[in-house]
């Protein structure tokens, strides 16, 4: 049994001949003809009566016919659901991210655009950002930096410095700056290991001969500020994230500038698939326009 043996019984069935079959599908009608023979042979069953140029489903044609109803309808909505994908209508993107500040321009856009995709947001450090996309569990990434290699298609964010934090309470929490060594002389509240923002600030101080050491290590931004909040110690965040966390104040680290790139990243092997594809051009354009 065929798909064209199928088709060619289905349209004979419900068009009530073979020349309008023959018409629908653009064929000749010796071809339904023969389509429709050869099903009936192959099974040795009769669908159709052919009586003076008359044809009727016969009672096992009207029970495949209901199966064909079923099979073609199936077809079609496959068709509908591939043609609205393709035209972004419809559709999943899943993000990963370690923190959302850095797409909501591009996401409101994107939004707007395209209000029938359903988008989904991951949180997670640098190290999960990498194995959400290479595991396919995330389409696109927000990185802290450019991954290594070329097995990564890579958008340039933004580049901001990192600065210190501090409770109002602590005893730098209303110096406007401190020195790097200042500032890892005091208990520090840091974020688990993985975390680009860590890996920047002790590749700084490796170049100084220091090391920081975390008093207190919690998992995901939101955490170490409250942790800070609560006056246990000093965070370190890039300042286009600090944002304005309530009683929190932001301490420049005046000797050394340490700068954290974010970039929009995806897998290069999936950089032309028309929705990654669409919203990277979308990150484009949004970046040139706020330049």
């Amino acid at each position: 049994m065929r798909y064209v043996q199928l088709r060619a019984f289905h349209h004979v069935a419900i068009c009530g001949g073979f020349s309008r079959a023959a018409a629908a599908l653009g064929l000749t009608q010796p071809a339904i003809s023969d389509q429709v023979k050869k099903l009936e042979m192959e099974y040795d069953v009769h669908l159709l009566d052919r009586r003076k140029g008359k044809v009727t489903v016969t009672g096992s044609g009207r029970r495949l016919l209901e199966i064909t109803r079923h099979l073609f309808e199936v077809e079609s909505q496959a068709a509908e659901f591939l043609s609205r994908s393709r035209d972004l209508r419809s559709g999943a993107l899943r993000i990963i991210a370690d923190s959302a500040h850095h797409l909501l321009p591009i996401l409101g856009r994107f939004r707007a655009a395209y209000p029938g995709i359903e988008i989904t947001m991951a949180s997670g450090n640098s190290e999960k950002v990498i194995a959400g996309l290479t595991a396919y569990q995330a389409d696109i990434g927000v990185y802290g930096g450019a991954p290594d290699g070329d097995r990564f298609k890579v958008v340039k964010l933004s580049s901001t410095p990192l600065i210190a934090f501090a409770s109002p309470g602590h005893e730098f929490g209303h110096r406007a700056s401190i020195t790097l060594a200042e500032l890892l002389s005091q208990p520090l509240v840091l974020r688990e290991a993985g975390s680009k923002t860590r890996q920047k600030l002790a590749e700084a101080a490796a170049r100084r001969g220091l090391v920081p050491k975390a008093a207190i290590e919690a998992e995901g931004r939101e955490a170490v500020q409250q942790i800070v909040s609560a006056g246990a110690g000093l965070g370190v965040v890039s300042a286009a994230e600090f944002g304005t966390p309530g009683n929190l104040a932001a301490i420049e680290i005046s000797d050394c500038e340490i700068l954290m790139d974010e970039a929009l990243i995806c897998l290069a092997e999936r950089a032309d698939g028309k929705l990654v594809r669409t919203f990277f051009e979308l990150a484009r354009q949004s970046l040139a326009m706020a330049d």
